[in-house]
């Protein structure tokens, strides 16, 4: 197997190339050296890898979340919206139209961000299937992925969607939402999913194995608040941590663009993976293990 991966310097990349290492020690893993916003590169780059023959996959663990310098968030996005734009949509869309053109399959980590709690929807019920409409518009960063999931349609017989959602791995990471909140003076306390990415992330290498096309809420069964984690963080990690809450409104006040909030069911990747643990066993163990 021979597997080209964009944004595989990354925090999520980097883990799948050394994933797939692991898992198939056979293996080609090429990084890629295109940005998706050089359209043409991008093209010649896959036309290459193709040429190359055997049996080929690509990864698309790039995009445009936030700057590469602190605080790492989507507020980011609001003020370099052209870049975001041509990142997150145009240049996504054109890989998968050009690994569509030549019948290989792309796998795309995309976001739950994308929904938020509403009266269908509510804190404690049933959660957002993958076929339901969007309705998180409120930071540029969202509205991107919610329109690149639309303009990847043409493209779905070779594409997977995974939608990640407020990703947590085993160690510190500007990116960890553990890091995150556990660095901010204060936080809202609102449940949601998350993916817990040693459990989830050889899924995603098993997936891409098999070729599954569509798009999963790519997420352990279960929600977390944040007061939860960070319970669970001074259980575990140190015992001397302290935070403090303040309210959604006081939040927003703070930010540039709104923060997504929701519950993903996530019963069709479990129909297929039924033994991934949920998101509190996998936390604990996570945390038990040396955080």
């Amino acid at each position: 197997m021979r597997v080209l991966v964009y944004g595989a310097n990354g925090w999520i990349g980097s883990q799948l190339c050394d994933l797939i290492s692991e898992a198939f020690p056979t293996a080609e893993i090429a990084r890629a050296s295109a940005r998706l916003e050089n359209l043409e590169k991008v093209r010649v780059e896959i036309e290459e890898f193709v040429s190359g023959g055997g049996d080929l996959r690509v990864i698309c663990a790039a995009g445009l979340t936030g700057s590469h310098a602190p605080p790492y968030n989507v507020d980011w996005c609001e003020t370099n919206q052209e870049r975001v734009l041509e990142v997150n949509v145009s240049g996504v869309v054109h890989l998968a139209k050009c690994c569509a053109a030549r019948n290989v399959h792309l796998t795309y980590m995309g976001t739950g961000c994308i929904y938020e709690y509403d009266e269908a929807h509510a804190i404690g019920g049933r959660g957002f299937t993958e076929t339901e409409e969007p309705n998180f518009i409120k930071s540029f960063y969202s509205l991107t992925k919610i329109v690149c999931e639309r303009m990847l349609q043409p493209y779905m017989e070779h594409t997977l969607v995974l939608r990640v959602r407020m990703p947590i791995s085993a160690h510190h990471h500007p990116r960890n939402f553990v890091t995150k909140i556990s660095q901010y003076e204060r936080v809202v306390d609102v449940p949601n999913s998350m993916t817990l990415l040693p459990s989830l992330l050889p899924v995603a290498v098993d997936m891409m194995r098999l070729e599954r096309v569509g798009v999963y809420n790519f997420c352990n069964p279960g929600t977390l608040s944040h007061n939860e984690i960070l319970e669970l963080y001074r259980e575990h990690v140190d015992a001397a941590f302290t935070w403090q809450n303040f309210s959604l409104a006081e939040q927003a006040r703070i930010l540039r663009a709104g923060r997504s909030n929701n519950t993903l069911d996530c019963s069709k990747l479990l129909r297929l993976y039924p033994d991934i643990p949920s998101a509190r066993e996998c936390l604990v163990e996570l945390f038990r293990n040396g955080f």
